[in-house]
């Protein structure tokens, strides 16, 4: 089948080489203009260009698809380029830009196939930007994939396909992430085979939950909340923005923890206080439980398991990290 196909990042680049290789014809990719990234803020293609441009595909990089707005020259040479492609369909990954309405409906308007958009998520459950980081943070035992005709709205439209995968209580965004892009490739590849059997289905109004996008501001940890619902953030901001605290104002990052169930019998001293410090974890209140924390990271420094994160950093027991804000924002305590 002749494809566009619009993705930016690594999830979608597994998809693009997943219909590659199963004998597609991609006429035509877009994506993301390159962005400043690194140390030196040079700017940097994205996962898709790169695999596009090492395998002869032509890439278009829109600032904007609208064709009255700033980037209004930039929306006009893609629609030159999307009609010129005459594709059967687009294919969207994580491509970044929304599809106004002209663009709905030049795919619409040949075989009918219209812009089908690979989802990291069983919609309704997760619409929006951060489906993976927020069905860990929910504690949710199963995603997955699904294949939806796009529509105006946001992820609102049909689901053509769905198919669930479990998180396990390991996972984090990182390594979900990457058995979602594997089945996600998987999944459009099947569901393009069988295109003529499909059979759309209204997505229900019931269940519907926007998965928000991550800032950084909300990676800080709160030592006020519940010790599994931190473990669950350190494991949905891995590996990016990465849960963070402070000791006594230096910031470090949160690579790995647990939770421990709260003890009823056992004293609770203000969230936040060390109650633990050893080479199996450093062990902190929470407003109910205990968070084990078991790797880390110093500002500038590796990322380091809990031993050795110790043998340069001093940690005691009795005192307390700082509570987001800084220390400052600590409640004094007669």
């Amino acid at each position: 089948m002749r494809l566009v196909f619009a993705g930016t990042p690594e999830f979608a680049r597994v998809a693009l080489a997943a219909l590659h290789a199963a004998g597609h014809d991609i006429a035509l990719v877009l994506t993301q203009p390159d962005r400043p990234a690194g140390r030196g803020m040079k700017l940097q293609a994205s996962a898709v260009k790169e695999w596009a441009l090492a395998h002869g595909i032509p890439v278009q990089q829109p600032r904007s698809l609208r064709l009255d707005g700033s980037f209004a020259d930039d929306a006009r040479q893609a629609q030159d380029a999307l009609e010129q492609a005459e594709s059967e369909a687009m294919v969207v990954a994580a491509y970044g830009l929304l599809l106004p309405q002209w663009v709905l409906d030049m795919f619409a308007a040949g075989s009918g196939l219209g812009c089908i958009n690979i989802h990291a998520s069983l919609l309704p459950r997760w619409r929006g930007a951060a489906p993976i980081h927020r069905a860990i943070e929910a504690g949710d035992a199963q995603t997955g994939i699904s294949l939806m005709q796009m529509a105006a709205g946001l992820d609102t439209g049909d689901i053509l396909l769905s198919r669930a995968l479990p998180i396990t209580p390991q996972d984090t965004t990182a390594s979900l992430h990457d058995r979602l892009a594997v089945l996600g490739g998987q999944l459009i590849v099947e569901g393009l085979a069988c295109a003529h059997a499909w059979q759309p289905q209204v997505q229900s109004a019931h269940g519907v939950v926007y998965a928000a996008k991550v800032d950084k501001a909300q990676a800080a940890l709160d030592w006020r909340l519940d010790a599994a619902l931190l473990a669950r953030r350190v494991r949905a901001f891995n590996p990016a923005p990465v849960a963070h605290t402070a000791w006594q104002g230096e910031a470090i990052k949160v690579w790995a923890a647990h939770a421990i169930a709260p003890d009823a019998t056992a004293p609770h001293p203000p969230p936040g206080t060390v109650l633990d410090v050893g080479a199996h974890g450093i062990a902190v209140s929470t407003g109910s439980g205990t968070l084990v924390l078991t790797e880390l990271q110093r500002a500038g420094g590796k990322r380091l398991g809990v031993a050795d994160f110790l043998r340069g950093f001093a940690v005691v027991a009795g005192r307390c990290f700082d509570p987001p804000g800084g220390p400052a924002a600590r409640p004094s305590h007669p």
